[in-house]
């Protein structure tokens, strides 16, 4: 995939002039500002006939799969085989859509992706949830069930912000836009990224087509983004808007993205959108859950509203929001479940909801591998320097030596070390086997906990720290020096190229030891519970432990 092109001064002068709001489904402007409250109590007073359904639950069936075309991806996938001892450990999914009768429309909705544009992996894909690639098999499985779909985003697609999270965001959105997402909102760290990546990401010579709206953020010109969208699937029409949070609101640093407070932007907008007689009004929240929940309250004229707010897992079902006809659907973090509501004639039961988790059931979707395939080659191209990672000092000051340095005195130790999957994580990058076979040598965030001499956390290199594949045999592998720090200064000392009192070479021992209390903590820095949530069980690291147990010299 390569770099979208920021607009030109020309291209920018020319999108300028189209005022999205006016146009957008022959949308009334008549209604006077002063009458929006009465209208919102009358809606609050109408019947709330959206009581949903207990938990459905129905399993996607191989003819699922196969009637949605998915067959051909299976097969290109076909060398992601997954090992003996994972498909025995493999979990029971949860089935989907039980006693679902087909929907009107169905709406998909997601979220807060947060960079995570790919599960992991190191601790087996069926442990793993989330990613693109199973995203879209999803998708399709569900428009090869004949429901129409309206697909929708609340935004956050990254979570850092420099080079590789441009690149990445540029990815997400074109993965995004490929699967056919209809509408698709900003996250405050959406916005920390640099504005020609976000003008070239998001925003098209018509507004109409790009999935990307706000009621009360712009880029650059509020006439480059829509504020709401119309859309008709399946005999309904669906009335779609989004906000991000006053709170989020304040991280906005740039003065070219135009932000103006949430109740400001909605009741400017509400006579339009009314106008349009939606039979389905959506509110795509990018807020805490309490804020939401205050700005359904104030605006109680959304069926349905989806927020960024919540942590981990999102709820089993809708929240009804209290004083309002409203339901609250969480979308989780991480893009580790979607949320579909399906919408029924039936007024004692308009919707209905299932969390899905995205989990291994879904093959990967080729589409989204060639995608990925280019992002990593971006970086590839870019390289560290590219993606703007210069090698810091240690705050030690001492520098890596490699593992293999550690051999002569600690050889029981380092034989222990050779036989575990520590000494081949560079390997696993390089040749990365379940994962499919896109190489991610060339990206800081895998490399970070695969190789030695970098910051697990931070995603960066230190000073005599791993470089590349050729440059650096000596720093293959999650080495000894991960865990107890770089060893140039014990090295020398105990090898007799520098000269040390004994005071000071037993400190510089003292210093490589690595308690046991603490070595916990230390492996967590990258079996964090994104890249290893079994790891985080109670007892697991004990049995780890076992596994890669290595005391002392010998």
């Amino acid at each position: 995939m390569n770099n979208a092109c920021p607009l030109s001064l020309r291209s920018i002068a020319g999108v300028l002039g189209v005022c999205a709001l006016l146009v957008l489904a022959g949308c009334d402007q008549t209604v006077p500002p002063e009458s929006l409250h009465e209208t919102m109590r009358e809606t609050a007073r109408e019947p709330a006939a959206e009581q949903l359904a207990q938990a459905p639950r129905i399993t996607f069936t191989q003819r699922d799969v196969i009637g949605s075309g998915l067959a051909q991806d299976a097969a290109k996938n076909s060398a992601q085989k997954t090992t003996p001892a994972a498909q025995a450990a493999k979990p029971e999914h949860e089935p989907l859509f039980v006693d679902w009768p087909p929907p009107q429309v169905a709406l998909v909705l997601t979220g807060q992706q947060m960079g995570y544009i790919e599960p992991c992996g190191c601790t087996g894909l069926a442990n793993q949830k989330g990613g693109l690639a199973r995203r879209h098999t999803f998708i399709k499985q569900l428009a090869a069930k004949g429901w129409p779909l309206v697909s929708l985003d609340v935004g956050n697609q990254v979570r850092r912000f420099g080079r590789q999270a441009e690149i990445k965001f540029q990815m997400a959105v074109a993965g995004l836009k490929q699967i056919g997402y209809s509408g698709i909102t900003f996250g405050p760290d959406d916005l920390r990224l640099s504005i020609g990546e976000l003008v070239a990401a998001t925003v098209a010579e018509d507004p109409q087509d790009s999935p990307f709206l706000c009621a009360n953020v712009a880029i650059i010109d509020e006439s480059l983004l829509s504020k709401f969208r119309v859309f008709k699937s399946g005999g309904k029409t669906i009335g779609v808007t989004a906000v991000l949070g006053d709170e989020e609101r304040k991280a906005i640093r740039s003065d070219e993205i135009i932000h103006t407070p949430v109740e400001d932007a909605l009741k400017a907008l509400w006579p339009a959108m009314k106008a349009a007689k939606c039979d389905v009004y959506v509110l795509l929240a990018h807020a805490s859950l309490e804020e939401t929940t205050i700005i359904a309250q104030k605006f109680p004229v959304f069926d349905i509203v989806v927020t960024a707010g919540g942590g981990g897992e999102p709820t089993f079902q809708p929240e009804k929001i209290p004083h309002t006809k409203s339901l609250m659907v969480q979308v989780g973090t991480k893009g580790m479940y979607a949320g579909v509501i399906g919408v029924y004639d039936d007024p004692a039961k308009r919707f209905r909801y299932q969390r899905v988790p995205l989990d291994d059931r879904f093959t990967d979707s080729q589409d989204m591998l060639d995608l990925m395939a280019s992002y990593q080659d971006q970086l590839r191209e870019a390289g560290l320097e590219g993606l703007g990672l210069k090698p810091l000092a240690h705050p030690s000051g001492h520098t890596f030596v490699g593992s293999k340095a550690c051999a002569d005195c600690h050889s029981t130790a380092y034989a222990i070390w050779e036989k575990t999957p520590h000494a081949h994580a560079t390997d696993s990058l390089v040749h990365p086997g379940e994962r499919s076979d896109i190489p991610r040598h060339h990206d800081p965030e895998c490399l970070s906990c695969h190789v030695t001499g970098w910051n697990a956390q931070k995603y960066f290199p230190y000073l005599s720290g791993y470089e590349d594949l050729e440059r650096s045999l000596s720093m293959h592998g999650s080495g000894c020096e991960n865990c107890h720090g770089p060893g140039s200064a014990h090295v020398a000392v105990e090898s007799g190229d520098l000269d040390a009192t004994p005071a000071q070479r037993q400190k510089l021992m003292e210093g490589m030891r690595l308690p046991l209390a603490e070595a916990e903590r230390r492996c967590m820095e990258c079996h964090d519970h994104d890249n290893s949530p079994d790891f985080h069980v109670r007892g697991a690291f004990e049995k780890y432990w076992e596994k890669v147990k290595h005391e002392g010299k010998d």
